[in-house]
This record gives C-alpha cells, sequence and structure tokens, in this order.
C-alpha cells in the first residue's frame, strides 16, 4: 500500500518570499550566448558583490561556512586543491548560478539540522565546478556528504552551451541529504522561477554516466563521473521513493489534505516533483507563477491562456516550464524582462487607486490585508522596492573565458537600476558593488546601493513624471555600455597574455561603474532642483530655466487627476467644500 506525501501548506505569509529568475537558452538568445537573470529581493539583503580569487590548498585545508541569511557560523568543510575565481554569482569558466526560494512542505522546509544552506551551496558550487553538468554533481555531492540545512529552492544554471533548472529541497529531520532533479532547457527556449517549485513530471531513464578526468570537487575526491551529454535530465535516486514514504506529523486544513492526496498517482511516470514537494496554493499562483507569466507573455504567443491560473486559478491551465520565444533575446531584452509591473494584464500595479495619483507601482508592506472579513493582497510584481540587487549573467562560448562571462549587475529595485559590466575574469570588483562598502545599517556615500536607494525613493513620491527622467539616464547608460562592451570583445578576444587581458578587464568594468555613478549622482541632484517640494521645473540643455537675471522660471504645478479630485470630495467635501 503506498504512502502518501501529506502538508500543512505555506500560510499567506508566504506573499513576502522573494526573487525572480529567468533562463535563456543559446537558441533563444539573439547573439548564442546563455542567460540567467536574478533579482534578489529582500528587505534586509544589501547590494554587493563578494570576489573570491582563485586559489590553491594544502591536504588538510579547511573552509568555514557562515549561513548566508544570519551570518552564523554553521559548518566547517574540507578545501579540494584547486578553487576557481568568483565574482559574485559567475567563476572564471562563466559558470553562473541563480536562485529563488520556495520552502515547501513541513516538515521539509526548515531543511537538515546541520548542513550547507542555499547560499553557501551556490559560492561552493562556484569554486569547485566548471559548467552546469558538473555543478549539478558537485551541488549533489556537497548535500550528500554534508546535509542540506535549507528547504526548497529552485537554481538556474548557465555555462557558454547549456542552460538548466534544479530544483532540490531537503530531507527534515528524516534523513540527512535532499531530493532534487534536474533539467536541461531546451535549445531555443526560455524558463523561469518565482519562490514556486516548477517541475512537475520529468523524464525517468537514469543518467548515464561517463568517466572524466581528475577534477578537484569535495575535498580531495574528483568528479570521476559526469553524465552523457544526451542526458537533459537527472535526479537523485531516491526522489520519488522518498516523496512517497515519509511521514508528516502536522496535519490543520483537511481541504489542503485533500488536494495533495489527488495530485498523488501509483505510477512513478505520473510523479509530480512540484506537487509532491511543493503543492500550489493561491499565493504560490498569484504571487510567484504570475512573475513567470509576466515573462512568458512579454516574449512569446499565446500566454494569455495562461492568465487565468496567473491570477489564482487552480483548475485553469497549467504554465508549462519553458516556452519558445517569438523572438531571439538580446542581453538587453532580459533586462527588460526583469522590469515588469504587470503592465497590460488585469494586475497591472500603476492602474488601480493603490498606485495613488502618480500611478506609483509599489505597495508597502504587508501584502496581504483584510477588509469587512475578507483578505485581499497586493501584487507581488517582478520589479519590487526592497530588491537588493539583480544581475543578468552572460555566459559566451566564441570569446576567452574570462572576457566572455559578463555580470550585468544592478542594485535596487530592477525598473529604475541601471545595469553595469562586470567580467568574470576581473580581480578588482568596482568599489561602488565592492563587499564591505556599507550595509544596511551603515550609510555610504560611495555605495551604489545607497545613490541608487536615493533615487528610487524620491521618485515614488511623483512616480510618473520622475521615473521618465530616470529611464532617459538609464537607456543613455546601458545602450552605452552594451556597445562598447561588444567593441571591446571583439578588440580583446585575440590577446593572448592574459595579465595583459586581465588589466583591460579590470578597467573595463572598473570605468562604466565609475561613470555610472558620476551620472547618478548628477541625476539626483538634478531630480531634487526639478521636483522638490511638488513643483516640476522647465529644463533645458541640462540645467533649470531661468531669466537672464537668474530667476527661475518655467514652473509646472499640474493638478490632480480627476478622479482623485472625486475621492476627495467624496471622502471629504462637506468640510472642503467652497460655502461662499
Amino acid at each position: 500500500m503506498k504512502r502518501l506525501v501529506i502538508a500543512m501548506m505555506l500560510a499567506v505569509s508566504g506573499y513576502a518570499i522573494a526573487c525572480t529568475n529567468l533562463i535563456v537558452s543559446r537558441g533563444a538568445s539573439a547573439d548564442g550566448s546563455t542567460f540567467i537573470t536574478y533579482a534578489a529581493d529582500s528587505h534586509t539583503r544589501y547590494g554587493q558583490l563578494r570576489y573570491c580569487p582563485a586559489a590553491d590548498h594544502e591536504p588538510g585545508e579547511m573552509l568555514k561556512l557562515y549561513n548566508y541569511g544570519s551570518l552564523k557560523f554553521q559548518i566547517e568543510i574540507p578545501q579540494p586543491a584547486h578553487t576557481y575565481q568568483v565574482v559574485g554569482f559567475i567563476n572564471e569558466h562563466q559558470l553562473a548560478i541563480g536562485e529563488t526560494t520556495w520552502g515547501g512542505i513541513s516538515p521539509l522546509d526548515k531543511g537538515n539540522a546541520e548542513g550547507i544552506d542555499y547560499g553557501n551551496l551556490i559560492y561552493v558550487t562556484l569554486q569547485r565546478a566548471r559548467n552546469c553538468r558538473e555543478a549539478i554533481k558537485v551541488m549533489h555531492e556537497l548535500v550528500s556528504t554534508y546535509g542540506y540545512s535549507d528547504g526548497g529552492e529552485s537554481f538556474s544554471l548557465a555555462d557558454p552551451d547549456e542552460v538548466w533548472i534544479f530544483e532540490i529541497t531537503s530531507k527534515g529531520h528524516f534523513e540527512k541529504g535532499a531530493v532534487w532533479v534536474a533539467r536541461r532547457v531546451p535549445d531555443g527556449y526560455i524558463c523561469g522561477h518565482a519562490n514556486q517549485a516548477r517541475i512537475t513530471t520529468f523524464p525517468q531513464e537514469p543518467a548515464k554516466w561517463k568517466k572524466k578526468g581528475p577534477h578537484p570537487a569535495i575535498s580531495s575526491k574528483h568528479i570521476d563521473h559526469i553524465f552523457e551529454p544526451e542526458v537533459e535530465c537527472v535526479y537523485s535516486e531516491d526522489v520519488i521513493s522518498f516523496g512517497r514514504t515519509i511521514n508528516v506529523f502536522s496535519l490543520s486544513d483537511i481541504t489542503e489534505i485533500k488536494r495533495i492526496l489527488n495530485h498523488q498517482s501509483s505510477s512513478d511516470a505520473d510523479f509530480s516533483f512540484a506537487d509532491t514537494y511543493n503543492p500550489l496554493t493561491f499565493s504560490g499562483l498569484r504571487a510567484c507563477e504570475a512573475r513567470v507569466y509576466a515573462m512568458f507573455n512579454r516574449c512569446a504567443d499565446g500566454m494569455k491562456r495562461y492568465e487565468a491560473y496567473a491570477m489564482g486559478d487552480d483548475t485553469a491551465e497549467r504554465l508549462p516550464l519553458w516556452v519558445k520565444p517569438n523572438r531571439k533575446l538580446s542581453v538587453q531584452d532580459c533586462m527588460a524582462l526583469m522590469r515588469d509591473h504587470f503592465e497590460g494584464t488585469p494586475m497591472d500595479m500603476t492602474q488601480d487607486v493603490g498606485a495613488g495619483p502618480f500611478h506609483c507601482p509599489y505597495r508597502w508592506r504587508p501584502m496581504d490585508f483584510e477588509v469587512d472579513g475578507k483578505k485581499y493582497i497586493h501584487e507581488r510584481a517582478i520589479s519590487t522596492q526592497q530588491t537588493g540587487f539583480s544581475f543578468v549573467a552572460q555566459c559566451r562560448k566564441w570569446p576567452p573565458s574570462k572576457l566572455g562571462g559578463i555580470l550585468w549587475f544592478g542594485v535596487d529595485d530592477t525598473y529604475s537600476t541601471c545595469y553595469c559590466p562586470v567580467y568574470c575574469g576581473c580581480t578588482q570588483v568596482p568599489i561602488c558593488f565592492e563587499e564591505g562598502n556599507g550595509s544596511m545599517s551603515r550609510y555610504s556615500e560611495t555605495a551604489a546601493f545607497w545613490l541608487f536607494n536615493r533615487v528610487a525613493n524620491f521618485c515614488y513620491l511623483r512616480y510618473d513624471s520622475m521615473i521618465v527622467d530616470v529611464q532617459r539616464v538609464q537607456r543613455e547608460l546601458e545602450d552605452e555600455f552594451v556597445a562598447d562592451e561588444q567593441a571591446y570583445c571583439r578588440r580583446w578576444a585575440q590577446e593572448d597574455n592574459e595579465t595583459r587581458l586581465v588589466g583591460a578587464l579590470n578597467r573595463f568594468s572598473n570605468d562604466r561603474a565609475e561613470k555610472m555613478m558620476r551620472r547618478w549622482r548628477e541625476l539626483d541632484q538634478m531630480l531634487l532642483m526639478k521636483y522638490i517640494d511638488g513643483n516640476i521645473k522647465t529644463v533645458e540643455n541640462g540645467h533649470i530655466k531661468t531669466t537672464p537675471t537668474g530667476v527661475v522660471t518655467g514652473i509646472k504645478q499640474p493638478p490632480y487627476p480627476a478622479w482623485f479630485y472625486r475621492q476627495i470630495v467624496d471622502d471629504k467635501g462637506e468640510v472642503l467644500q467652497v460655502k461662499w
């Protein structure tokens, strides 16, 4: 008799969970690159770039790991003979990794008592793997050997050839380790995830492994086997059996229990990873799957059929794991897809009364609220005010690896950030992104995070007017950076002196970061002068318009929209009405 997974679902507080990823295969990109995007949306996450140089290690050398969230000491593991250079979320071999958290079912959502958390799983893997397939092997070895101390995660993996989606959850207090499934995104397609497990059924032919030359991975061990190139799905051997046999002791909602039971199947071929380990809830649809829908909807045909599903109807047609875009995507297309407030859909955050008179597409927390005994939500869009940092990782097959991989890195809200190119071969992180340059509790004049937050938070006051000025500078810089980078790549692609190449990469990334900071400071100052006290001053040739004697002229004071005046009258008309 089969034993089924029954779980208590995540509460409405699930609306607070964060992060969005887009995954673009080579065949879906305009220039044959692969791309992954990542927005780290946390009210406590600071925008900075961690840098770790390549290193050789002595036998017995240990690595201390501190929890990515709490920063408390977690575990100590042996170092391999050699580790690779890592800049943020990409390494010198152009392996890039992003993630979104979904937690999953209780009691698996808290992870093992000891082990590696999701953040360290990313960073340690980047130091020990050269491509997606090695990364999957390394991640499996790490959690099997040392345990996994987090709940459900979806990872995006990219190298110059392939992109994969890798989903994992712990075995809780039942066993050490984790269960997982990884699928290669077919060439010509795009995928995405946003805090909801997305792999349902999957091909279940056991992976074919082949011998590979010595390569340091776990401690003094080596990756001696990597699955064959034709393998496009790989999974932990007990992902199905564990899902069918675990006991869950917390049962609270009979409706949810029945719904989970209905998703179970006696056939292994019909086994769904997502429905077993992260069953859909209203919040999983409206706050998470809706963001994937928003990306797909902007670049693929026929997406309207999934709108009801994205809006919370679990009986509607389910959003596919990947789709074929109707055009090849450039790096700037990927940036644009991370800038979305559900515009053009019924969930458009710029159009309801919550946007205020100036159409601000942001809602302060909490995201759920109650009126007259009924529960409501604010939308959770891709662009959100609490983003710590985001990036578009670009991996290219044709240039030398250190030149081929770029982290287009930005801080704060994706809609108002500027993506700055940082090569994976850089050995000097730009000062404005440097780890330790400010923090969430320490302001720094030279930190991009605080400058971009100053501009964005000021824009929230009169959003529809001020964001136009921000986007003008944003486009100016990003267009220039992309064009400069393409020319720079052609210029340095044949350089065979690594010292000269790395020096050139450092100069390029640091010069662009410095230019971005200078231009954004100018923008910050101009916005204050132009929009101070609710006025809108006229700007000509980059300067506030004045008379020949220096008196400011051309001040505009546009009225509120008519609907907003109507609300004022409906609320306080008797008090505010002119009587005579």
